[in-house]
């Protein structure tokens, strides 16, 4: 790339905040299919999200690979992003993430240097090594290919190499790059939940996202092995991490009212880690279960990472996590059942912040 385009590069990256937020606010949605829904119901929900966040005054919008899960419709990013471009216009799109070890390095650069060149300026590829599904889904993914997950390095560089047309001269792959391919190529993001993807984000240069959402433990160690780490490249002169953290806002009745939307994911993730995944509880179902003692401690310890309550007590939650993990940017998920109860969770935080007041005003 020429300097100029790696300069762009580095002002994608980094996020605009807006309003009186003090970082880039985003959101991770996973196009989330709740008990009575349908998933063509789930993914017009979420269009109809994307096309609220771009309204409210959101930075990015990113979805996940995920497979095998009857409550995410969200399997294959590459397609729902194309169809999120086309119905919006300002708003980054990308993958939070796409999982490298299931797919081909060269596949996933055509995808999203396709997705580039019709979404110019407005794609990230956010790569993830978790398989991000259960071991026999993966291997039916993978059509038998026996994955290392310490060869992600090598699967990285080398979708690095077919994005940028640069392999080495003598190398297999040397006279080959993905097509598409523009002037400018969308921004690779390291994401991850332990240390691995932090370190090797920070080795070599790139921006960091790091899964709050489910790993919350972990998160401060992480980001301080991602700085620590970090060495200067052509992508970033300085580190640049955000953090994923699960929110949910209501209008009234405060946190015990988002409480209780949040328990029905809470729910649902209980079942799935049991090898029960099914869609998303209602939160009439998820309030009538008999938890076991057992049950309730992972119910409590997951709400205990969910910043819950009315729009105010959401944004200070979220002010002091920010504050305390030192993030650069903060990508929201209200993983909830019931379309209208999660974009409105969305839109109140937004109003929260003010974030439509100030579009074109850049903090960072």
């Amino acid at each position: 790339m020429t300097g100029e385009d790696q300069r762009q590069t580095r002002q994608d990256i980094r996020g605009v905040a807006r309003g009186t937020a003090p970082a880039p606010l985003s959101i991770l949605d996973l196009a989330p299919v709740g008990v009575g829904y349908t998933a063509a119901q789930a993914l017009s929900a979420t269009t109809e999200l994307a096309r609220g966040a771009e309204r409210w005054g959101y930075h990015r919008f990113w979805v996940a690979e995920h497979h095998g899960m009857p409550g995410v419709a969200s399997s294959t990013p590459a397609v729902l992003i194309a169809h999120l471009g086309a119905h919006t216009s300002t708003l980054r799109l990308g993958s939070g993430g796409v999982m490298l070890p299931n797919h081909a390095p060269l596949a996933i650069a055509e995808q999203f240097g396709l997705l580039e060149a019709l979404h110019p300026g407005r794609i990230d590829l956010g790569l993830g090594r978790a398989p991000g599904t259960d071991q026999a889904t993966a291997r039916a993914l993978r059509r038998g290919e026996h994955e290392d997950p310490d060869d992600f390095p090598r699967r990285l560089s080398e979708l690095t190499h077919f994005l940028d047309g640069d392999f080495p001269a003598g190398h297999p792959y040397a006279r080959l790059s993905a097509v598409p391919n523009g002037p400018q190529r969308p921004p690779i993001w390291l994401l991850g939940s332990s240390g691995f993807s932090a370190q090797l984000a920070g080795r070599l240069g790139l921006p960091f996202a790091f899964a709050h959402h489910f790993s919350a433990e972990n998160t401060v160690p992480a980001l301080e092995l991602y700085r620590s780490s970090f060495r200067a490249s052509e992508v970033l002169a300085e580190p640049y991490a955000l953090i994923g953290v699960s929110a949910v806002a209501v209008p009234e009745g405060g946190r015990q009212a988002a409480r209780r939307l949040a328990a029905s994911a809470g729910l649902g993730m209980l079942r799935l880690r049991r090898g029960m995944p099914g869609p998303i509880p209602t939160p009439e179902e998820a309030a009538a279960y008999p938890y076991s003692p057992a049950e309730a401690d992972f119910l409590d310890n997951w709400l205990g990472n969910v910043v819950l309550g009315a729009p105010g007590e959401v944004a200070e939650g979220l002010e002091e996590l920010r504050k305390r993990t030192g993030a650069d940017e903060l990508m929201v998920t209200s993983h909830v059942h019931g379309h209208h109860a999660r974009l409105l969770s969305y839109e109140l935080i937004a109003e929260a912040y003010g974030l439509t007041a100030d579009q074109g005003a850049e903090r960072s």
